[in-house]
């Protein structure tokens, strides 16, 4: 039986680096994924996940296992860091990286993608969130809802809503692309 993350932090604070670098190995990659997916950017989002984990590994880590998960934790990180970089590029007058410089449209060039993409990026905070746990991380309900903190049908009508909202967004773009006869 594989020790759960709360083992493997318990591990990490008593200096096993080989409980870090298992828990490193398991929760680096949703987490990346998620800080893309909020930041559209390699470099934020490398920077953000890596600093959550340093986060977790300083003596004065304010994870409590008591109050919650470390994926939470880790999850509730990167989403605040992600706004403070955004508050911190706003104040000095940086702009947001170019759409040629963000590396899902370097990677992705169907149309559709990239609305949705930017349809994503609009929804609310909350429905982002369940969207991306749920729909693109194919997360269980259960799942999401423990990372985020809140009841199991609380996600249930975030993603109902989330996902009426993108419809609504990408219609015309679904309209666009239907062939017109002659």
């Amino acid at each position: 039986m594989e020790p759960s993350n709360e083992q493997l932090y318990c591990r990490t604070r008593k200096g096993d680096q080989g409980a870090m670098e298992t828990l490193y190995k398991r929760c680096e990659p949703p987490l990346y994924r998620y800080a893309f997916q909020l930041s559209g950017s390699r470099a934020v989002a490398e920077e953000v996940t890596h600093e959550a984990f340093l986060q977790i590994i300083r003596p004065e880590s304010r994870f409590d296992p008591d109050r919650g998960s470390l994926e939470a934790y880790l999850y509730g990180t990167v989403r605040n860091l992600i706004r403070a970089v955004r508050r911190s590029r706003a104040v000095e007058g940086i702009e947001e990286p170019a759409a040629e410089d963000d590396i899902l449209r370097a990677l992705i060039d169907d149309e559709m993608s990239l609305a949705l993409h930017s349809a994503l990026q609009e929804l609310p905070g909350p429905y982002r969130d369940a969207v991306f746990l749920c729909d693109l991380e194919e997360r269980s309900y259960e799942e999401a809802a423990s990372t985020l903190g809140c009841p199991v049908g609380t996600i249930r009508s975030r993603l109902h809503r989330a996902r009426q909202l993108l419809a609504a967004r990408l219609k015309p773009l679904r309209l666009s692309a239907v062939p017109t006869a002659r």
